[in-house]
């Protein structure tokens, strides 16, 4: 499926969606599409018109880069624990 038809469907179905369920629906379809390897230029480029997916987006880039620093902190710490053994 290609995201110009992700955002074809998204566009006739979030008129079904509750508005206060619109953020949860929206969140999902963007890790949806980031897990099967979307990027997210090309999700912001067809997208481009979608306030709800554009925070979607924003906030799972937010929550993916945390994560990652979470890691490299992690990583670092065990290096650091395992010069200080040496």
């Amino acid at each position: 499926m290609t995201v110009e038809l992700a955002n074809e469907i998204w566009s006739e179905l979030k008129r079904y969606v509750n508005t206060v369920d619109r953020d949860d629906a929206a969140e999902t379809l963007v890790s949806v599409l980031i897990d099967n390897d979307v990027g997210a230029d090309e999700i912001k480029a067809v997208f481009k018109n979608d306030s709800d997916i554009k925070k979607a987006l924003t906030s799972y880039l937010r929550d993916h880069d945390e994560i990652e620093e979470e890691a490299e902190v992690e990583d670092d710490d065990y290096d650091e624990d395992e010069n200080w053994e040496n």
